[in-house]
């Protein structure tokens, strides 16, 4: 099924194929709407069997279309387009809009040798950078790995395909089928693996994995079946990276092993404490990982900081060689105090469910209003209104009459701050093209040349040509050169092939000779003696070979005349 040149949406129309996952495919594409590029993804349609994915795939999508960080692909749109398969089926089409980004996979960087260590440090900075932000925001990825990590042509780390990976795995039914979506297992946490409940700490697990293969060029686990890779994860240590390639320094080998613990509690535990970590690795230092008590799980502060009043406490509790000289405090107290929290917390919640919540805006916010189908100046009106400036932006559309408003940017209700400048899309209807020169073509390429340009071929009329070949091209309505909005009809003037011939009897046969001959017949005149009639002056046509009406071009036409 070849997706170049659909329409998704009523306004995404799909581009050249750019990448070709496990899962999906990548096509470069364009927001008819607002005229700008954009990356589409069209999921495999065996994905969209599952009504648990699609709802899953929706939800996922809209969390991650919520995240706005220089280091993540913006996701703008989603949803699913009904189509006709090659063996006439509806399928459900789902795809994903998102951002356009120049650059180059980090995989196919990662071909191309490992990278030195500078380089490695300065993208798992980055991916650190986009993980730290995600799982702020309570999401996350699932599927880190250098498929999914974009260096753009200013070096840039785009991180892309959040939430995707979340969306598949808990629609799929079994481990198998997840890994068959998802690809390699190259990058599976143990948690993963075991097919456990996972959590940002896995991210971080599949971050280590990245950074072994950028400095090494390889992933630390390798073997003949994705079950087998996925095996070693749990129950094999990884080698350290220098031993692969020993310019790599003992710094960033200490956190490549920390990262790839195969305990979540043992690993790092936050984005920002890896990245702490491996910008201390490249300034040479080895890291110091101390393991966490339980103290420290539990409240996260370490015993070194605490207090002498609190180390004092702690060693009372602890010692029991020590004798207490005060009382606990009584049984009821404690259950009392416990009660009274617990009152407390359900009526806060009692008034937060309760709490009526309200549409006015701040007076410095403004709501974008739809202007979708309104006029230039109507949408101007609107906006001034708000306290809203327009700058207008023409464009052609296939759908929006010449004046109308196809969209704005921001988007229609997008929460601005007063002031915001606003760019208004104006439609200037159909893109118009020139007529093309395609006298003295034949009618198939001249179709083939109106077609490549968006314009239908039209209705045919067919004209006597003395000299044209059948079915070339003798003119068009409108002609050549005349601007012609695109998607309109251009007629064609069309060569017969043929001549009108008229009737010659009764005139002399040099001046029948001479009509047949003119230019705008062509004809070749052959003249014929009858014997059995009495010559007469000038010597009249008395039959022609040819009746009177159209005959092929260049044909020859007997003259018979009286000669006894």
């Amino acid at each position: 099924m070849n997706d170049e040149g659909r329409v998704l949406a009523g306004r995404y129309r799909v581009g050249a194929l750019i990448g070709r996952g496990g899962m999906s495919d990548v096509h470069v594409g364009s927001d008819t709407r607002l005229g700008r590029q954009v990356a589409i993804k069209l999921l495999k349609p065996q994905l969209a069997t599952d009504p648990a994915f699609r709802m899953r795939f929706r939800q996922e999508a809209q969390s991650a279309a919520r995240m706005a960080h220089p280091t993540i692909v913006r996701v703008f749109d989603a949803g699913e387009e009904t189509v006709i398969d090659a063996s006439g089926q509806e399928v459900q089409l789902p795809f994903i809009v998102m951002e356009f980004v120049e650059g180059r996979l980090l995989k196919d960087i990662i071909h191309d040798g490992p990278l030195e260590a500078s380089a490695a440090v300065r993208v798992i900075d980055g991916v650190l950078t986009a993980l730290e932000y995600s799982h702020r925001a309570g999401v996350v990825h699932r599927d880190i790995k250098p498929g999914n990590i974009m260096i753009t042509t200013s070096g840039q780390v785009k991180v892309m395909d959040f939430g995707i990976a979340r969306a598949v795995s808990d629609s799929s039914t079994t481990v198998a089928q997840t890994t068959a979506i998802l690809g390699t297992a190259s990058y599976f946490s143990p948690e993963q693996a075991k097919g456990e409940v996972v959590d940002a700490r896995s991210d971080l697990y599949s971050t280590g994995v990245v950074l072994f293969e950028m400095l090494t060029g390889r992933p630390p686990f390798r073997g003949d079946t994705p079950v087998a890779v996925a095996y070693q994860h749990v129950s094999e240590r990884p080698v350290k990276p220098s031993v692969i390639n020993p310019k790599i320094s003992p710094a960033l080998d200490s956190v490549v092993l920390h990262a790839l613990a195969k305990s979540r509690d043992e690993r790092y535990q936050t984005a920002a404490e890896f990245r702490a970590d491996v910008d201390t690795a490249a300034s040479g230092v080895v890291p110091v990982h101390r393991e966490p008590d339980q103290a420290t799980m539990l409240f996260g502060a370490p015993t070194a900081s605490l207090s002498s009043s609190e180390l004092a406490l702690r060693q009372l509790a602890e010692d029991e060689t020590m004798t207490r000289t005060q009382r606990r405090p009584p049984a009821i107290w404690i259950w009392s105090g416990i009660i009274g929290v617990i009152v407390i917390v359900i009526a806060v919640m009692y008034w937060a469910f309760n709490l009526q919540p309200t549409s006015e805006l701040p007076s410095n916010v403004k709501e974008i209003p739809v202007l979708t189908g309104s006029t230039y100046e109507e949408a101007v009106e609107q906006l001034q209104e708000l306290g809203l400036p327009a700058t207008p932006v023409e464009q052609p559309d296939d759908t929006v009459p010449s004046g109308q408003v196809i969209g704005t940017d921001p988007p229609a209700h997008e929460k601005v701050d007063s002031g915001t400048a606003v760019t208004v899309y104006v439609s200037t209807g159909k893109q118009a093209v020139a007529v093309p020169d395609l006298r003295n073509k034949t009618l198939e390429q001249a179709k083939a040349d109106l077609t490549a340009i968006g314009l239908v071929p039209g209705a045919e009329t067919r004209e006597s040509s003395p000299t044209v070949p059948a079915d070339t091209v003798l003119g068009t309505t409108p002609e050549s050169g005349a601007s012609a909005p695109v998607g309109s009809t251009v007629d064609f003037r069309v060569s017969s092939g043929m001549v009108t011939l008229t009737d010659v009897t009764g005139q002399t046969l040099a001046a029948a000779t001479s009509f047949l001959a003119a230019e705008n017949l062509q004809l070749t005149a052959v003249p014929k003696p009858d014997g059995s009639c009495k010559a007469a002056p000038g010597s009249p046509v008395t039959q022609q070979s040819l009746a009177p009406g159209d005959v092929p071009q260049h044909s020859k036409v007997e003259l018979t005349y009286c000669a006894g």
